[in-house]
């Protein structure tokens, strides 16, 4: 278990460690590249690592951090539950919208986040759907105590607000990514949000409250007792990737849809934290069986 702490904590710590790496290159150097020759051998070296691989590695880094935390506190089986629908269905609505348009409209990817599957969609963003998926459904499957209540309203609730929550998250990092100075997928068909169509957050919606609902059906023989310090971790890294599109955001001035993703991303976020359960969790410890060996003495 110890093990498993000290990588979950390393892939975590590197994954926003590497967000800020690439938030100075993107934002300082490049604009800047007068920058890179003045930097040592080394500093070039690694700025240009930055630059061809960073955005795959702070991905990986933070799926394989979520997975490690869902692991270590739900189980194996509940984390390859969230992973395995969150994964392939969000893959399938990526490979069908850069194919046809449906269900997020009309867009292509460009370079810098990785292998693409078929030739349209880098592997690392279902990687980034379920890791933003998964910290989203917990905040609000826990905030709103859906193990404790188990009806159908409460399952209901939880999928919807935690879609919101992914989806709000979209709201800031799309017009960032996709209309900077160094975009990484453009709008074939630019909508009239900021640039990005309103079809677009439907798609969102849509596919993220599809896999959350097969993870609800796949955890519902399995109710979670939660404890507050449990959503430290998830909340944690919704903020910090909320970060992150925020400054990219703001640097570029697309003030608007930081506001809404503040509204109704992290307000949201804040408050299920705030609300989850601060009850200990119960964990049933079975008394060790003791054998003792029966003795067969025989008078003469």
């Amino acid at each position: 278990m110890r093990q498993l702490v000290i990588a979950e904590r390393i892939s975590l710590i590197g994954h926003i460690v590497s967000m800020i790496f690439g938030l100075v290159g993107i934002l300082l150097v490049v604009p800047n590249a007068q920058v890179i020759f003045d930097l040592s051998e080394v500093g070039q070296t690694a700025m240009q690592w930055s630059m061809a691989g960073g955005g795959v590695v702070y991905m990986i880094l933070g799926a394989a951090g979520v997975f490690l935390y869902a692991t270590r506190t739900l189980g194996l089986s509940r984390a390859l539950a969230f992973l395995l629908p969150s994964v392939f269905i969000s893959l399938g609505s990526e490979l069908l919208g850069t194919s046809t348009g449906f269900p997020f409209g009309h867009y292509s990817y460009l370079s810098g986040l990785g292998y693409k599957i078929a030739g349209l969609v880098p592997f690392t963003i279902p990687l980034s759907w379920f890791y933003l998926g998964f910290v989203s459904y917990l905040l609000a499957r826990a905030g709103l105590e859906v193990d404790k209540k188990a009806n159908l309203w409460s399952h209901i609730s939880a999928i919807a607000l935690g879609a919101l929550l992914l989806t709000s998250w979209d709201f800031v990092l799309d017009p960032a990514m996709s209309q900077t100075s160094l975009p990484f997928w453009y709008w074939q068909q630019p909508g009239p949000f900021f640039g990005m169509p309103y079809q677009n957050f439907a798609g969102w919606l849509g596919t993220s409250s599809i896999f959350m609902s097969v993870t609800a059906l796949l955890w519902r023989n399995n109710p979670i007792n939660w404890e507050r310090s449990q959503l430290n971790i998830p909340f944690a890294v919704y903020l910090s990737n909320f970060g992150f599109a925020t400054v990219m955001s703001l640097t570029a001035g697309f003030f608007v849809p930081v506001l809404l993703g503040l509204l109704l991303g992290v307000t949201p976020a804040v408050l299920l934290w705030l609300k989850g359960s601060s009850t200990p969790v119960q964990v049933l410890i079975e008394p060790p069986e003791i054998s003792v060996a029966r003795v067969k003495i025989t008078a003469k």
